[in-house]
């Protein structure tokens, strides 16, 4: 009976803080609010937002971002994990420094990024000064605005996929490599024929996870660069932001953020359908 009341209790808290919103989200997004007075109004936000240029800018930078920071974000912690695996007496102080960027406060880590990168007397400058090579104008310019904000969440959130990785690559048996060296392959060939199958689930329960953690890519845009310049950092949850807080549309906001909610869900299905038959055949 005390165990059910326990569950009850988080049953509760989790559909309080979690259902509820997500419920009078998909409301709201059929509503509209004018002096005080609620209205039905169909789809006609889904309708306005679907007509907004920034719309499509947003989805247009969100699908770059998800897909640059597949690129860095995925491959970078499990080479990491890879090569701290392989340093057995340095893993301990290894697993710390990897994983400090999680344990800082995000926005100040973040923060730290943008004195590195300032075009003036920024530290990334002065290095490239100091090779004698040119600098670049990091957050300030269109070409390179969105890069650097992947290069951020990259630092910011490698510390734990690299723990994930290099617990999953402590559980793969020794003799596997044992047997891998005696057939004479080389640290790629053991790499792509024992490590990267003998981790395929966690592989690819990460990969779903990080391509639903960067679509929702806010902090970063928020605090470095507004969501310019020009537009080329504004992610759709940067619009659904401003929606609701810069423009007073928080119905308009709703019916972005169910939007996204569908988008997600239908990703989420799509991949789980296709891991599904890959582990039948």
């Amino acid at each position: 009976m005390r165990a059910h009341a326990f569950l009850a209790g988080a049953l509760l808290c989790f559909a309080l803080f979690t259902w509820y919103p997500m419920v009078r989200e998909v409301v709201m997004s059929f509503q509209r609010v004018r002096h005080g007075s609620t209205s039905w109004v169909g789809l006609a936000n889904y309708r306005q937002i679907t007509a907004d240029p920034e719309f499509w800018t947003a989805w247009r930078n969100t699908l770059e971002f998800t897909g640059l920071a597949l690129v860095a974000g995925f491959v970078v912690p499990f080479v990491a994990a890879i090569v701290i695996n392989e340093l057995r007496h340095a893993q301990s102080y290894l697993r710390v420094l990897v994983y400090l960027p999680v344990m800082l406060p995000p926005v100040a880590g973040i923060l730290l990024f943008k004195y590195f990168m300032d075009p003036g007397f920024g530290l990334f400058n002065q290095v490239l000064h100091a090779l004698h090579l040119p600098g670049s104008a990091w957050l300030a310019a269109r070409g390179t605005a969105l890069p650097s904000l992947v290069l951020v969440s990259t630092w910011g959130n490698m510390g734990s996929a690299t723990l994930v990785y290099l617990a999953a690559l402590q559980g793969i048996p020794g003799e596997l490599y044992e047997a891998a060296e005696l057939d004479g392959a080389g640290l790629l060939r053991r790499i792509w024929h024992v490590t990267v199958p003998q981790t395929r689930l966690i592989l690819s329960l990460m990969l779903m996870l990080q391509v639903v953690a960067t679509m929702q890519m806010f902090t970063e845009s928020f605090v470095l660069t507004g969501g310019g310049p020009q537009g080329s950092t504004t992610t759709v949850v940067y619009l659904l932001y401003d929606y609701a807080f810069s423009y007073d549309k928080f119905n308009t906001a709703a019916a972005l953020g169910v939007v996204m909610l569908l988008v997600l869900g239908c990703f989420s299905a799509l991949y789980l359908r296709i891991e599904r038959r890959g582990q039948e055949d």
